[in-house]
């Protein structure tokens, strides 16, 4: 997996974040992106009431203290190479993909100036946020739609070009609330290289260089198929099941890490030592 260690963050959230309360998460994203002192842009994109969904992150974000929140609206393809808001994002520390449809950032935005501009700027260390359809757009390839509460099947998923932001995973939201389990295998079976997120609502991922944090009252689990010993995919037609077995799974709670180079969780040496030996654990909590 290629290193992100220059980048800006990449703060992605499972949907239905707090707007109202604490705003833990779009408070973090504030934090990232420079405090008070943050300029964000909100890209609505991806919604069909551009208007409201702008108003409604500039309150947030004024709320928290920040005095810069720009909207940048692409209704028409057109206006992601205009200059105007070109050069909202060349002056933002912070830009944010608001909810929707995924399918719509990718039809306004990708392969335009705008697009080529938020890259250039998140490698210059710009954060870059999304909620919702604003998070499944940032892998390379992103589900564009599928069945939710199924068993994994070859039909169960539609797939696309995403943004890029982040490379070889595949993130679904609204995780748990959707039971979302079944179409994420299905597309990571039909992905083998990528790791899958699914982020449950008010839950994000923070990336920061190879390594991502959880925060958020839900959680986040990790499907590495990297190392299955089976599944069935020569066989299948396209409405049939899915069988895989060996697959690796993590469920990470607020405040755990994950190393996405060794696709592993990242743990305090405690709880490394508890979990391998617990009296190795007590002999080392009596020194």
């Amino acid at each position: 997996m290629e290193s992100t260690k220059e980048r800006g963050q990449l703060i992605i959230i499972g949907g239905a974040e707090d707007k109202e309360g604490d705003c833990q998460i779009l408070r973090e994203f504030v934090r990232c992106a420079g405090g008070t002192k943050a300029k964000i842009a909100v890209l609505t994109a991806a919604t069909s009431e551009p208007r409201s969904a702008g108003e409604t992150y500039t309150r947030v974000f004024e709320r928290l203290g920040v005095e810069d929140v720009r909207v940048l609206d692409t209704i028409h393809r057109e206006d992601a190479d205009d200059p105007e808001n070109l050069k909202i994002i060349e002056e933002a520390t912070g830009a944010f993909f608001t909810g929707g449809d995924q399918a719509l950032i990718i039809e306004h935005i990708k392969g335009t100036q705008l697009d080529a501009l938020l890259h250039q700027r998140n490698r210059e260390g710009m954060v870059v946020g999304g909620t919702s359809a604003g998070a499944a757009i940032m892998p390379d390839l992103m589900i564009i739609e599928g069945d939710s509460e199924t068993n994994p099947r070859m039909d169960a998923i539609e797939m696309g070009p995403g943004m890029g932001f982040l490379h070889s995973v595949v993130i679904d939201q609204h995780f748990a609330q959707r039971g979302r389990l079944g179409r994420l295998i299905s597309a990571l079976l039909q992905q083998p290289a990528n790791l899958g997120f699914g982020i449950d609502e008010d839950t994000a991922v923070i990336v920061d260089g190879d390594e991502f944090k959880v925060v958020g009252r839900g959680a986040v689990t990790i499907v590495d198929e990297s190392e299955a010993t089976y599944d069935n995919l020569d066989e299948l037609l396209k409405d049939e099941a899915m069988a895989v077995c060996g697959v690796r799974l993590h469920i990470l709670p607020q405040g755990f890490r994950f190393n996405l180079k060794t696709r592993k969780p990242v743990f305090s040496r405690s709880i490394e030592l508890k979990d391998s030996n617990p009296k190795k654990e007590a002999e080392v909590e009596r020194e």
